[in-house]
């Protein structure tokens, strides 16, 4: 199936690197260019392409309002590509994100990078060609009362505290991570591990971005780091994260689960010692990584949510949790921090009682 792109960028090099580079796959079809944001809306419009690569420093209108503009009028996957690592430029990245953007990815040096390189850009570009999109920003709505999966018990009966809530999300994650932490009060929320597919080099920077605009203090795990109310403990790249219910973070090298290191099944699956006293949080994201390990959490015990389907830029794992029976609960974006919140207190409460 032939994939129609659209490339924005205001460099001439640089939209030429892109044009021999999708030359080289006869899956895409090159449908125009654009050398900045207005002009990208408008071709937007017109030629109604599958997917648009972005630049974000550009004249007349920038990268930003341009997926804004997009995302709300023509709705369509975007992907950013950026010059460089810089902390100045990953803040920017994840301000794409915000914007609407599904994916940031570092813009290819030219034809002679790597073929394996090549073939990763070119993979992730198809791939997010067929994500299918809302038109509005998802993360910023009033959303209706999610439903229930079938359960039997009641996410605030019995267990006792909570201790843990583990949270794994993949594309579209990071607004919607960021959304569910806006939502929680610091001061009053348990532990949480989060594990969220993103490309290399951008993890120090994701933690960074969660910390500045949520409230929260978000960090890489290290071997040996401890979990701590309030504080939001993120796997590192290409190492699993496992919690002990001693609180000590464990860091594993090995073999990919679900296609993924990190993996969320694994962290989920780590989680099952915690039994009845975790939360378990599966969001929008490609593939299966989570919903075995939601459902092994759900087995031992735990109260677990999938995002739902209107919701989620890509209802690819929540939906196979959903599928295998692993979501207790099912909702949308919106509704899932007032939830936990509520679960947490109602847990608390009735713990203390009983003491």
């Amino acid at each position: 199936m032939t994939t129609k792109i659209l490339i924005v960028d205001d460099s001439a090099t640089q939209r030429q690197v892109m044009r021999e580079l999708l030359a080289q796959d006869p899956d895409f079809l090159l449908v125009g260019e654009a050398a900045d944001g207005l002009e990208a809306l408008e071709l937007c419009h017109k030629l109604k392409p599958d997917l648009v690569t972005m630049d974000i420093q550009m004249p007349r209108m920038n990268g930003y309002e341009a997926i804004r503009r997009i995302m709300s009028e023509t709705p369509r996957p975007v992907v950013v590509l950026t010059s460089s690592y810089s902390d100045r430029m990953l803040g920017i990245s994840f301000k794409a994100l915000d914007s609407g953007a599904l994916m940031v990815l570092g813009k290819p040096a030219g034809l002679s990078m790597p073929q394996i390189e090549r073939e990763r850009l070119l993979g992730q570009l198809k791939a997010m060609a067929g994500v299918k999109v809302v038109g509005r920003r998802w993360n910023r709505l009033e959303h209706p009362k999610g439903q229930k999966a079938s359960s039997a018990v009641s996410p605030t009966a019995g267990g006792g505290h909570i201790k843990l809530i583990c949270l794994g999300a993949s594309t579209g994650g990071p607004p919607a991570v960021q959304s569910i932490l806006q939502g929680l009060s610091p001061q009053n929320t348990p532990p949480i591990a989060l594990v969220q597919h993103i490309n290399l080099g951008f993890v120090e920077s994701l933690a960074r971005w969660l910390s500045e605009t949520t409230g929260f203090v978000v960090e890489p795990a290290k071997m040996g780091s401890r979990l701590q109310p309030g504080k939001v403990i993120l796997a590192p790249e290409n190492r699993h994260l496992n919690v002990l219910k001693s609180g000590v973070v464990r860091l594993i090298e090995a073999d990919l689960i679900d296609g993924h290191r990190p993996s969320v099944t694994a962290l989920f699956h780590s989680a099952v010692a915690f039994g009845s006293s975790a939360v378990g949080i599966l969001l929008t994201g490609m593939g299966r990584d989570g919903a075995q390990g939601l459902l092994d959490m759900k087995s031992a015990g735990a109260w677990t949510i999938a995002q739902d389907q209107k919701t989620s830029v890509v209802y690819g794992m929540p939906g196979e949790a959903v599928a295998l029976g692993g979501a207790s609960e099912v909702l949308p974006l919106g509704s899932i921090a007032s939830r936990v919140t509520k679960i947490c207190a109602s847990r608390n409460k009735t713990a203390g009682d009983k003491q």
